[in-house]
């Protein structure tokens, strides 16, 4: 049944719009209503602004993840095969390299238009055309296969139709999140590092 492989697809789509399309304008709204100077002269650090900017994404993730996968298994009738657990787990993985992503892109730009542009071109369009949802990896040229395993989304969506249709297959699992914490740290460090108080 089609619908058994696209409802983990869209629940990858969904993830990335919340991590990184969204987080892509939380710094630049800032710059725009003119309160980042106002945090910066403020004795917070700036990995308590990137925390600040950060958990509210992610417990709004964590709970469109939950009302994805209900919608999913009553609505849409896809099995769900693995555990809670899991899924908290790879969702957890998936969301570091998006939010990652999302705030490094709002931290480089100071308007919501270019931030909010770069987001959905780095962000949104590959996870839609190279993931797997719309077309399938294998019949894609060789090249563009290769480039696939540079998004974290590739990893997510299998990962997803993996937990839903067969269960807990954790050797895959440990692979998927390894890469997508790694990378989801690499954009956390270049964020940190960008993020410099001061307004010049």
């Amino acid at each position: 049944k089609s619908r058994w492989a696209l409802v983990p697809g869209s629940i990858t789509i969904v993830m990335t719009l919340i991590g990184t399309l969204l987080t892509s304008l939380v710094i630049t709204r800032e710059w725009e209503r003119g309160t980042m100077e106002a945090l910066f002269a403020s004795p917070v650090s700036r990995l308590q602004i990137l925390l600040s900017k950060l958990v509210p994404y992610y417990l709004l993730a964590m709970l469109s993840m939950m009302l994805c996968t209900l919608a999913g298994v009553w609505l849409f009738g896809v099995p769900l095969r693995g555990s809670a657990g899991a899924l908290a787990l790879l969702t957890t993985a998936f969301l570091m390299p998006a939010l990652g992503q999302g705030l490094l892109v709002s931290s480089l730009f100071r308007s919501q238009l270019p931030a909010a542009m770069t987001g959905f071109l780095s962000g949104l369009m590959p996870s839609l055309i190279l993931s797997g949802l719309l077309f399938d990896i294998q019949s894609m040229p060789k090249a563009i296969q290769y480039i696939t395993y540079l998004i974290p989304a590739r990893y997510f969506n299998v990962s997803l139709q993996t937990l839903f249709l067969a269960g807990d297959v954790w050797p895959l699992f440990i692979e998927s999140m390894a890469y997508m914490a790694g990378l989801g740290g690499l954009f956390f460090i270049l964020t940190y590092r960008r993020l410099v108080k001061r307004l010049d």
